[in-house]
């Protein structure tokens, strides 16, 4: 019985194998194939290619999106692929970046968002940029001088869900709902932007911090205490929080968004360009729109990374007044990034991606790591049994979107994408080559992959299990001739 066990082992174990050589094979012969595009970018760097360059710039400091990429980046694609002087497109916009460095350089910039939170930082920072300063700022002066939430008064309730249940400390609890109900009585742009200020500080001064896949909670929560030992260090208080923030808007507004430098006049000669926001998901927004429409695409789509942003963004949701079904709802309407994600009818929704889906069913790199990883399954060897299905999804639906952007692109446009590869079950998986011959097979040209000069590592659980490997992270340039 013991002997027949280990036969059974060893040939588990040798067919992972075969399958796993079977795709290092495929993936050389295509990184093979790529091998005059792939370059590494010494101007590149994680700091400008993720939020950590805009930390401390004028507007986008202001709410903490770590998904977003930096201000020099898409001004750097915007300067080097994006010489027509027409529209550009961001059909991932999270919070923006895109749209308003871009708007800078004069471009009119249109972007696709499917949550809500991405949608309120936009539509926020839009009226921020573009009002009668003075009025805001002196009602910004008004609140942070006379504190009012801490008045005695009415309080307005706000969201919970689940997942947020006790996210507070109760003083602050309480003075949320105290701000909240003051809120009622401002007028609509004041109120608009203070709201956003209060969305803006909610992850510190709760007992939260985002991280990946989901909120983690500190131990000083009361959560799970017998094995949380988790403390995210100093929570601060809702005073110290809201008036910090405050200050930054103030500042910002007054100032505006140069580098206050002297020579910011010569960025800011151009005209800024209308900004334009659509709310749903782009695979039901770049269907409608017009053929050969932009003269340019610079986005960054989730990762394939099982990352749930309706999670890990719960707080504002809850304070949007989202619900627990509704985030059910955005879960399933994102593009497929996490464990939960159902198929999608793409056919239905429409039904000229024949050629996409055909594309994906006939690219062998793609089809022998969802065989293995399928395989993998049913060895009960896969720490999500949803992971096959995110993995096989993800790709379908971006090969749709991809092939949508090839048809709103002007000729001689370039759409630019950054994206990280992955790694499940010991394969690494090559994002930047398979979405760059899906794109290639829709009829893009491959200007170049870019690749950061570091990579990152793999998830912990694949390192304890399969060693750590460097996953590059990259640059997709593809041209539309």
């Amino acid at each position: 019985m013991i002997f027949k066990t280990s036969q059974t082992e060893k040939e588990i174990y040798n067919l992972s194998n075969n399958y796993l050589a079977r795709i290092q094979d495929l993936d050389i012969k295509l990184a093979d194939y790529y091998s005059n595009k792939i370059k590494v970018e010494t101007k590149l760097n994680r700091k400008i290619v993720s939020f950590q360059a805009n930390k401390n710039i004028n507007y986008y400091r202001w709410y903490k999106y770590k998904e977003a990429f930096s201000e020099d980046l898409t001004q750097y694609l915007a300067n080097e692929y994006c010489q027509n002087k027409g529209k550009i497109l961001d059909p991932f916009a999270g919070v923006g970046t895109t749209l308003f460095s871009c708007s800078k350089l004069g471009f009119n910039t249109e972007g696709i968002e499917v949550l809500p939170i991405g949608q309120y930082v936009i539509e926020a920072n839009i009226i921020a940029r573009n009002i009668n300063s003075q009025d805001v700022i002196n009602r910004l002066k008004f609140w942070k001088i006379q504190k009012i939430w801490n008045f005695k008064g009415d309080i307005k309730e706000f969201g919970i869900i689940p997942i947020t249940e006790g996210a507070y400390p109760k003083d602050t609890e309480y003075k949320i709902k105290r701000y909240l109900a003051e809120l009622e009585l401002e007028e609509p742009i004041p109120r608009k932007i203070l709201f956003f200020a209060l969305l803006c500080i909610l992850e510190s001064v709760s007992f939260t911090r985002k991280d990946g896949q989901y909120l983690r909670w500190d131990c000083r929560s009361g959560r799970r205490p017998e094995k949380n030992t988790f403390n995210k260090g100093k929570i601060l208080s809702f005073d110290e929080a809201i008036i910090n923030k405050f200050d930054e808007f103030i500042q910002d507004i007054f100032v505006g968004d140069s580098n206050e430098d002297i020579f910011s006049y010569l960025e800011n000669k151009h005209k800024r360009g209308k900004i334009n926001i659509f709310k749903d998901s782009c695979l039901n927004i770049l269907p409608d729109l017009k053929t050969q429409s932009y003269a340019g695409i610079i986005t960054s789509p989730p990762y394939c990374n099982r990352y749930d942003y309706t999670r890990t963004y719960a707080l504002e949701h809850a304070l949007l007044d989202i619900d627990n079904n509704e985030l059910s709802l955005l879960r399933q309407a994102m593009l497929s990034c996490t464990v939960e994600n159902k198929r999608k009818d793409l056919l239905s929704l429409n039904n000229n991606w024949n050629k996409a889906i055909n594309i994906c069913d006939n690219l062998n790199l793609l089809q022998e790591i969802i065989d293995y990883l399928d395989y993998k399954k049913e060895q009960k060897e896969l720490n999500n049994r949803g992971i096959v299905r995110m993995v096989k999804n993800y790709f379908y639906e971006m090969a749709c979107v991809i092939q949508e952007c090839y048809r709103i692109l002007e000729k001689d446009s370039f759409m630019c994408m950054v994206n990280d590869n992955v790694r499940y079950a010991g394969a690494s998986i090559s994002v930047d080559l398979i979405l760059s011959k899906i794109a290639e097979d829709i009829g893009f040209t491959i200007e170049n992959i870019l690749v950061l000069p570091k990579g990152k590592g793999n998830s912990s659980q694949q390192m304890g299990k399969h060693g750590r490997i460097s996953l590059r992270k990259c640059i997709y340039i593809w041209k539309k001739e």
